[in-house]
């Protein structure tokens, strides 16, 4: 189990929880969603990691991908999804920690992510969490918005 400032566990998901992760996601975000056939592969990559904070009484409150290239010391963190419920409560924190460990097993010495410019929330997280922000992208989005690209490197312990 990884650090959490909430009370919610984080865990490696398993290919059990694909219809949670598929109904997070679509409560989590309008649009850019990942389907449930990425999902699944997602699952069982051995490039792939997906983790959950999941609540016994609660069910997936959160989930985060995070991707690994073979030979690449840098780990890219594709996604954060809290539940709309659950958010104010420290998950996205908690997951983030699990992201940055799990990428610091994996001998990753960086985490990269993209984050929309008009993601305030996300953006001051990354922040107090000491991503600083590397570039942007225009249209990154499917909807067009751009994106702010971030990275923090990873100490290894």
């Amino acid at each position: 189990m990884a650090p959490n400032p909430s009370s919610t566990p984080v865990r490696t998901a398993a290919p059990a929880d694909l219809d949670a992760l598929v109904a997070l996601e679509l409560r989590a975000f309008s649009g850019d969603r990942m389907s449930r056939a990425q999902y699944r592969r997602h699952l069982v990559s051995p490039h792939a990691a997906v983790l959950v904070a999941d609540a016994a009484d609660e069910g997936l409150l959160g989930s985060a991908l995070v991707f690994f290239r073979e030979g690449s010391t840098l780990a890219r963190l594709y996604s954060i999804a809290t539940a709309p419920a659950a958010r104010g409560r420290g998950i996205g924190t908690g997951l983030l920690a699990a992201a940055e460990q799990a990428a610091r097993r994996r001998g990753s010495r960086a985490l990269r992510l993209e984050v929309r410019v008009d993601n305030a929330a996300a953006i001051g997280l990354y922040e107090r969490a000491g991503y600083l922000r590397i570039g942007r992208y225009a249209g990154y989005y499917e909807d067009g918005a751009d994106a702010w690209r971030y990275e923090k490197p990873l100490a290894t312990r």
